[in-house]
């Protein structure tokens, strides 16, 4: 239901744009991803809301709770942090600080795929 709602306020937003011209393109766009981050915040919201329901009643634990895809996320965004992390190691230290540098990054990552979830009280 909620993909029928964003489509249609994607074929109103079109349509404005169309009629309205370039000019508001700007003001168009922000709006309708003003829409868009509504809707993924609300089920985001409504997400947690039941995994928390669920965890009470001795249900499944929710995907948001340390799944893949939790995992593989942390480990994408620390490689890109790695980055600038290694330039700045190596400029300030030489090889030395690239591996201080690359070291942070494993640990990081080591210690975050090794935790164990701990059951809520």
């Amino acid at each position: 239901m909620e993909s029928q709602e964003l489509k249609k306020e994607l074929d109103a937003t079109l349509d404005a744009r169309r009629e309205l011209g370039p000019d508001y393109e700007a003001a168009l766009v922000d709006s309708f991803v003003e829409k868009v981050d509504t809707q993924v915040r609300r089920r985001l919201a409504e997400e947690r809301l039941a995994a928390a329901r669920g965890d009470r009643d001795g249900g499944t634990p929710s995907p948001l709770d340390g799944s893949f895809g939790e995992r593989f996320g942390f480990a994408i965004i620390t490689l890109v942090l790695a980055v600038p992390l290694s330039a700045i190691g190596a400029a300030q230290a030489g090889f030395k600080g690239l591996l201080v540098a690359w070291a942070g990054v494993l640990g990081v990552n080591f210690i975050h795929a090794t935790k164990r979830l701990r059951p809520r009280a």
